[in-house]
């Protein structure tokens, strides 16, 4: 028992030490202009801006970091994982008023994933519709290839219990949700017949939609 507590323990510390690794990457300022560099998801201490998600920037290697608020940009992209910004309403997704979610999928209904926080106040997420604040995505692309899939929103405290939302845009945001899941998934990932397939079976549900996602990515993977 004690020797499985132990590596538990040095994979929560590897995850940590790997989400504080600077990633290559880039993202969009306000204006739509695109700074390539180098970028850090989930840096400590306080952002530039109350109640503002934020990340850390520098445009290489040895240049001097800088902390930009999600009013500072409209997207980013760090290592394989692309972020845009949303709005959570107060006791929602994330302790911050605007926070970053990660495009999971990129299609015409895109899914979006959010590792919240709530705010640390322990009364769980509080799901509401139309959360997001703008539409399109600033032309983010689909990543640079390699890293990880990380928590983010400047060392938010809470439960980091993903949950899943569906639109065409951060405006249009909408929770993915057992009584809605085989339509939207069906819709999602209606590119891939055999995907459906299985939705449609309910091999596949809101209790296991990271598997769903992995399989969907995989299929899509043998096709390239």
């Amino acid at each position: 028992m004690r020797s499985i507590l132990i590596i538990s323990c040095f994979m929560l510390m590897f995850v940590s030490a790997k989400s504080q690794k600077w990633q290559p990457g880039y993202f969009y300022d306000i204006k739509g202009t695109k700074n390539p560099g180098l970028i850090r998801i989930d840096p400590r201490g306080k952002g530039p801006i109350k109640d503002e998600g934020f990340i850390e920037y520098k445009e290489t290697d040895k240049a001097t970091p800088i902390r930009l608020s999600t009013s500072d940009l409209r997207s980013f992209v760090a290592g394989r994982d692309s972020f845009i910004v949303a709005a959570s309403p107060k006791g929602g997704w994330s302790k911050y008023d605007m926070d970053f979610v990660q495009v999971v999928i990129d299609a015409p209904i895109r899914l979006f994933e959010a590792k919240g926080s709530a705010g640390g106040s322990g009364r769980g997420f509080s799901i509401q519709p139309g959360i997001g604040i703008g539409g399109g995505t600033g032309g983010f692309g689909g990543g640079l290839g390699g890293g990880i899939s990380i928590p983010f929103g400047g060392g938010g405290s809470g439960s980091t219990k993903p949950i899943y939302f569906y639109g065409a845009n951060t405006a249009e945001m909408q929770p993915v949700t057992n009584d809605n899941f085989i339509d939207i998934m069906s819709e999602v990932m209606g590119d891939e017949p055999d995907v459906v397939e299985k939705i449609q079976t309910k091999k596949f549900g809101l209790s296991n939609i990271d598997k769903l996602i992995a399989y969907f990515k995989q299929v899509q993977g043998t096709k390239d």
